[in-house]
């Protein structure tokens, strides 16, 4: 089954409301995964989209995810709201 939803930090899919990060009274974030975000805030604020990059990357090939994935997943980056905000900026 195809994936629904992506956090909009690391293009992870958050289908499943147990890889969704948290808002500040403690719901599960629609748009984000508990990697990037808990508590109404991104858990690494200053990263920037070419540490995203590397992080993705480095992660997806430890669990030896096909390289088309991968590439996928990057190219999807700077299309996603966190990233919006620094490009349009």
């Amino acid at each position: 089954m195809e994936p629904k939803h992506f956090c909009q930090s690391c293009s992870m899919p958050i289908d499943e409301v147990a890889l969704r990060g948290t808002e500040f009274d403690g719901s599960p974030s629609e748009e984000y995964c508990k990697y990037c975000y808990a508590h109404g805030m991104f858990i690494q604020p200053s990263m920037t989209l070419e540490e995203m990059t590397n992080l993705i990357m480095e992660k997806m090939e430890e669990q030896r995810i096909p390289n088309d994935i991968i590439e996928a997943a990057v190219a999807r980056l700077p299309d996603l709201k966190r990233w919006q905000r620094h490009i349009s900026s």
